[in-house]
Parts: C-alpha cells; structure tokens; sequence
C-alpha cells in the first residue's frame, strides 16, 4: 500500500501497470495495481511482480518454490526473512504506464511497514460472509453448502478467524448457537499455540479451498463458456487457486515433500491409519485420499475444460467427503491419545482442534452424536471416552460421504497391528463383490454391452456390418473410463458406488438396494435400457451427419 505525495490525477483501474524504483534503485517494471482507486486519492494498492526473466524481455514467473519468486517480500514474516530491496522506495518515482503524469512516494510510506500481505489465512474467514454465505451477484451459488454446515453450527461467518484468535489470546470464544466454543484460558502455550497453528489451516484454509471450487461453479455456464473466455478464465483461475491452497507450495511437483496444508497432513495421518499408496493399504507415501483427490482435481479440471459445468457439482460435493477425512483420523488419533495413553495438554490441544474442523459436518447428521463428539473433545473436557468418540463419527460415516477403508484404523507399528479397539469399521467397503443381486454391478454391467452395442450400431450405419469383421480396438478414449462414475450423482449426491469408496445417504436403503431384491435390479436395468436406447438412437444419428439435432436432444445419463 504506497501513499503518494501527490494526488491521482485519473483513476486507477485494477490490473493497471505500474513502473517506478526499487529501494535497491533498479527499475519495477511489471508491478499492478492491486484494486482501482479514484482520481484525488494519495493511497494506491500495488501487487508486485514475480522474478523478471531478462532474456526474453517480459514478465514472467519462476518456480514458486524459488526464493526470488517474490521479488518484495515483507508482509507478517520476521525480519531476518523480509526482502525489501525490490520494494518500490521511499521518494522515489512512481509511474501509471500510459498514465498522463508520474508520481512520488510520500515520505509518510513505510518499505517495512507499508508493504502487506494483499491476502491473509485470516482473510480466508473474514471474508467469509460476502464470499460464502451472503447470495449476491457476485456469489450466486451462496450459501455454499458445506460453508453452511459450519455457519449453522457456530452461528458465525467468521468461527475460524474467532477460533485462532481466542488461541492467540488466551480467551474463549462464544458463539452465538452456544455450539462449538473453545476456552482457551484453560491452557497455556503448548495448547494455544495447537489451536493457532493448526486452526489456522484446518479451520482457515479448509474452508477457502472449497470455497474456490464453489466459486469455480459460479463462474462455470455450459451453454456460453467457450464463447465468454472472461467466464472461462475465471472459472479455469478458481479451479487452480482451489488446489493450490489445497497443496501449498512446498510439497514440490510430485507432492512427496512435507508441506504444511492439507496435503500434508493426509499423508502424515496416512502413516497412523495404514491408509497410504493407491490402494490404501500402506504406511508411508501419499496417502490414498490424496489419490482420490487428485482424480477428483484432474476430472474437474476436464469438465471445465469440456464446459460440462453441469458435472461440477457432485465433484465438489465428493472432495468435501474426502477432505473430511484426515479430520476425522486426527480427532480419533488424539482422542486415543488422550484417553489411552495420557495424553497432556499439548495432545487435548489437537484434538480439539481437528474436532473443530468436523464436528459440524456430524452435527449436520446427527445432533446427539456431534454432542458426544464434542464433550468429550472440547478444551477442559472431565474425561475423554476414545470408545464413545469411535462410535458415534462410524455412525455418521453414510451420511459423511465416508467408510470405514477410507479412514481406517490406528496402527501399532512396533506391534505391527491395529492397536485394540481402534481397528477400521467393518462396513464390507473393502469388499469388491457384494452379490449377485448389486444394482450397481449390473448396471455397470449394462453399460459395457451398451458400449459394444452403440459400436455396433455405429458400424452398420457407416456401411461396415459388426458381422462382417472382428471388431477392433478404439483409439478413442474409454467413454466410460474405470476411475469415473457410471453413474453420475444427484446434486444432493458426493459419491458413487464402488470397490473402495463409500455410498451417501442412508446405508440400509442401499444395500436394500444393492444386496437385496431382484425386482429392483430389474428396474435399475430397464431404466438403464431406456437411457441406452436414447444414446444409440443420438449416435445413429450423428452417423448420419445429423449433428444440429443432436445439440437440441440432450441424453440424461
């Protein structure tokens, strides 16, 4: 933020370019204007450039992972790790390219004060109410839905922000729904520094992650996108920065590294619950929920780039499912922890704080069990019942979009064996087969004949009969691939069914569903049919050269 000694002659837009001297006396030629401001105004806001590539003459970006990414660094860091050389000087000239005069730096500017971070880890949460909750032009898809678990719960906008704060100060807080709070009075520096620290990403950051992908839908339209590049770009743009808050920069290009946000704290909960390597079975690596992930990022990712807004929505809603998951691992791990193994106040400390950052989710499913959650987590708890802790997140599991493979158990390394009561929930989600009455296997099923089906089809309306030749391997991609749903799910859905990943909703209605009687397998096949049909008839007439109508007949698969 630079105060000038002179006023703005003409306003200044966001985006604008900004050249003037560095404290160092070299020339910033590719600084911006950080938000617009009006003629007559003394304070302009200033995002400064990344490394300058000098060989090619124009600005561009390193590695983040570089140390001269940002070339003025001096926000909230400690000194000793502050670059002020590259900042814009005190008394020096600043220029609006193509603007109609130059300006000075007032000697009322500060390099080491002056010089902030234009976005905050609480910023995250203070701006929560106009980005989150409150809908608006600019937020037409708010409230979004998890961000409403957690503002119903606390009964604030702003719960994070409050959360880390009461840790910094050593207060309590007091939420407005009498829900949640945190008397941080209670401890001293080894559990307020927990709630700080670690509140700031699972509480902070967590919810601004999903706050992008929700944010990525709202500037996502299927019918105009690829003739609105604004659209486009915004959504492509939310898209990136939601994974990057996910990942942070230090977990390096194959995420291996130790980071310190959410992708590392999977994997380092991966290593308690043998739920590491693609099968999750393992007790070093990435975890397997950073797998699926991942897939989820890259398939999101893909429907942008297709403009299939429309298959946004159950993506994001299954990475809430997944990014719940350390949580749940973390406030067993502590609850154990504490109950088990005597545990002080630095373990209760993370305990509480990992519950923070779920317990509205269990609350959203059952009240009476996010209340034995919560008392027997929260700061200055009478007594910690691991048991009660176990039982009453496994009877949410359905409703959380989770399972028991997923979130695992406690392992015993020196044992090498689950430590007693902390094995994984028995919920046959390890199992590959359940019966041959499945619905989902038979519709999966269905779908491969309809494949070879719709080939077929295709053949003989190009005049090469499927009976006349063998029938040759596609080049084409996989129209249904094997880490993507057959199916794809309602918006009030998160997941499909599979081998390793949990179903949503009630559990009874869907093994009744999947294990039980053949009249509704008989029905999920004929409506499977019905839809197969359509698609035949579509590509039958795309065959033809019948492209026009197709666009006006669209299939619901």
């Amino acid at each position: 933020m630079i105060t000038l000694s002179s006023p703005l002659v003409a306003d200044l837009s966001k985006g604008d370019r900004i050249l003037g001297t560095a404290v160092d006396g070299t020339t910033i030629s590719y600084a911006k204007a950080y938000s617009s401001a009006s003629a007559g105004g003394f304070v302009i806001k200033i995002k400064y450039p990344g490394s300058y590539d000098r060989e090619s003459s124009r600005g561009t970006y390193t590695d983040i992972q570089d140390p001269s990414y940002v070339l003025c660094s001096v926000g909230g860091l400690p000194v000793t790790e502050q670059k002020t050389a590259r900042c814009f000087g005190v008394g020096e000239t600043i220029t609006v390219f193509d603007g109609p005069t130059p300006y000075d730096t007032s000697d009322t500017y500060a390099v080491a004060d002056d010089n902030k971070a234009g976005r905050t880890i609480q910023g995250f949460s203070t701006s929560a109410a106009v980005k989150q909750l409150t809908k608006s032009d600019s937020c037409p898809g708010c409230p979004y839905k998890e961000f409403k678990k957690f503002h119903d719960y606390y009964g604030s906008s702003t719960y994070a922000d409050e959360y880390v704060t009461a840790a910094l100060d050593g207060t309590a807080t007091s939420f407005s729904t009498g829900l949640g709070d945190a008397d941080f009075s209670k401890y001293g520096f080894d559990g307020r520094r927990e709630g700080a620290k670690r509140g700031s990403v699972y509480l902070n950051v967590y919810m601004y992650v999903l706050r992008e992908f929700e944010d990525t839908i709202d500037n996502c339209k299927d019918e105009y996108i690829y003739r609105n590049l604004a659209a486009a770009d915004a959504s492509f743009h939310a898209w990136d920065k939601g994974v990057a808050f996910y990942t942070g920069s230090l977990e390096g290009k194959t995420g291996a590294s130790d980071g310190k946000l959410l992708h590392a704290l999977a994997d380092k909960r991966c290593a308690n619950y043998k739920t590491c390597g693609t099968n999750g079975d393992e007790l070093e690596g990435i975890s397997k929920i950073n797998y699926l992930l991942g897939d989820q990022f890259d398939l999101g990712q893909n429907r942008i780039l297709n403009y299939n807004c429309g298959a946004l929505r159950p993506i994001v809603h299954r990475i809430a499912d997944l990014m719940s998951v350390p949580m749940i691992q973390g406030t067993l791990r502590y609850a154990y922890k504490v109950d088990v193994q005597g545990g002080v106040e630095k373990e209760k400390a993370e305990g509480a704080v990992f519950m923070a950052a779920v317990i509205p989710r269990v609350h959203a499913c059952n009240q009476e069990d996010a209340a034995i959650i919560y008392e027997n987590m929260k700061i200055g708890a009478f007594t910690t019942d691991y048991k009660m802790v176990k039982k009453a997140f496994e009877r949410n599991y359905d409703c959380m979009g989770v399972n028991g493979a997923l979130v695992g158990g406690l392992w015993n390394s020196t044992a090498n064996a689950y430590y007693e009561g902390a094995e994984p929930k028995k919920d046959g989600s390890n199992v590959l087969a359940i019966g041959l009455g499945s619905g989902a296997a038979a519709v999966a099923l269905l779908a491969l004949c309809g494949v070879f089906y719709m080939r077929h089809q295709q053949r003989e309306v190009q005049g090469n009969p499927a009976d006349e030749q063998s029938v040759q391997p596609s080049d084409e991609p996989n129209i249904l691939p094997s880490d993507e749903p057959s199916v794809i799910p309602s918006d009030e859905e998160s997941s499909v069914l599979s081998s390793d990943e949990p179903t949503t909703g009630g559990s009874s209605k869907g093994l009744e569903i999947g294990l039980g009687s053949s009249a509704a397998a008989v029905a999920l096949l004929a409506e499977a049919n019905e839809k197969f049909a359509a698609a035949v008839a579509l590509l039958t007439e795309a065959a033809q050269g019948q492209v026009a109508q197709i666009k006006q007949k669209p299939v619901e698969c």
